[in-house]
């Protein structure tokens, strides 16, 4: 990909060179590279936007999950940053817009004419191509490194992000505390994170 160095600061053009590298050799250290670079500006970014950390560490992972996906679509009219904010920016919106509908699905109220609450209850389990499409994502991206993570962490990430389970509903099954499988996943994401980083031999 040609790409001419007017306007681009060295950081873009060395971003360029790296996406270059993992587009055209799937060379898995310039993939780890750029997450390495942009991971904890995403991360603050969506927590701006959604105020709940773990929700923002899924939506963290699920965004390089998009953009590495669709690296070879990536036009050097503009920075590797910019998009990549926008995808996890337009992500973050579809999470919250899907997480008030489901809110309002099961507290939305309204009176008969009698005056007699009436319960509206919506489904809203519609499998939206693009949904599944997001979750397949988020699949490959972590199976790339989650078979290096040590076992307790594995079954972890097993349960969250293939099989799509709440927090709560991993608390249950593994019949731990709600904070120790916080915590717990939350060190799996770090773990995860460092792997990406080839720092997986200091685990």
């Amino acid at each position: 990909m040609e790409v001419s160095k007017r306007g681009f600061s060295d950081k873009a053009l060395e971003d360029f060179d790296l996406i270059d590298r993992a587009v055209d050799q799937n060379d898995q250290q310039a993939y780890a590279a750029l997450m390495k670079r942009y991971k904890k500006a995403v991360f603050f970014m969506i927590l701006k936007m959604i105020r709940d950390a773990d929700d923002a560490e899924d939506l963290t992972m699920e965004a390089f999950a998009k953009a590495f996906r669709n690296l070879h679509k990536f036009k050097k009219d503009f920075t590797f940053s910019t998009w990549l904010f926008r995808i996890a920016t337009n992500n973050t919106i579809d999470f919250i817009r899907k997480k008030r509908l489901k809110t309002m699905s099961l507290n939305t109220t309204l009176s008969d004419d009698g005056g007699n609450a009436v319960t509206i209850d919506i489904e809203d389990d519609d499998n939206n191509p693009q949904d599944e499409f997001i979750k397949s994502q988020r699949k490959e991206m972590v199976r790339i490194f989650v078979d290096k993570l040590p076992a307790k962490y594995r079954k972890l990430v097993q349960l969250r992000y293939f099989d799509e389970l709440s927090y709560e509903e991993i608390a249950q099954e593994l019949e731990k505390p709600l904070g120790t499988v916080k915590a717990q996943l939350h060190r799996s994401r770090e773990l995860l994170y460092e792997i990406a980083q080839g720092k997986e031999k200091h685990i």
